[in-house]
């Protein structure tokens, strides 16, 4: 057990930050899900706020979790016309692709922003919270992945530079 923490080093938690945030409120989602059926075969009784909270943490792991796979260029593309270009023309249609996703993120961020602060008044059913709590599940996953799209613009157009291709970690995009 030991040598499993010695592992664990603050470089891997930062690399892998939204996977383990998205792991933990999954985590917290299914033992609320599992709890609240046993207790209402069993005691014929439901914990009242339980469906509530695991909807919630569902949403965070599904934002957190969507930030996740774009970080690792995970999300489905289809590039069968891009591949089939020159590789001058490739490089521009994927660096065009990296800065619309940077604008897009950015603005899809500010208007994360924006209904954060309508459902800020807005109380949840049962626990009667700020809905913001759950709302800023998606104002952190498109800064997120604002941030990300600006690390691949960036990371690309250098590629671009010294190899004359998109490189994507060590293959060609």
């Amino acid at each position: 057990m030991k040598e499993l923490f010695k592992k664990i080093t603050p470089k891997l938690i930062v690399n892998n930050l939204e996977e383990i945030v998205a792991s933990l409120l999954f985590t917290v989602t299914l033992i609320l899900v599992i709890v609240n059926v046993l207790t209402r075969y069993v005691f014929r009784t439901g914990i009242p706020w339980a469906e509530e909270m695991a909807t919630s943490c569902f949403v965070w792991t599904a934002f957190i979790g969507s930030a996740a796979c774009y970080k690792r260029r995970a999300h489905i593309g289809v590039d069968i016309l891009v591949n089939k270009m020159p590789v001058s023309a490739q490089n521009v249609v994927k660096t065009l692709v990296n800065l619309f996703m940077v604008f897009l993120c950015g603005y899809m961020f500010y208007l994360s922003i924006v209904y954060l602060k309508r459902s800020y008044r807005k109380p949840t059913a049962i626990l009667g919270i700020s809905s913001a709590w759950v709302s800023s599940s998606l104002a952190l996953c498109f800064l997120d992945m604002t941030i990300w799209s600006v690390v691949f613009f960036f990371r690309d157009l250098k590629s671009v530079k010294e190899t004359g291709k998109v490189v994507i970690e060590g293959k060609e995009a």
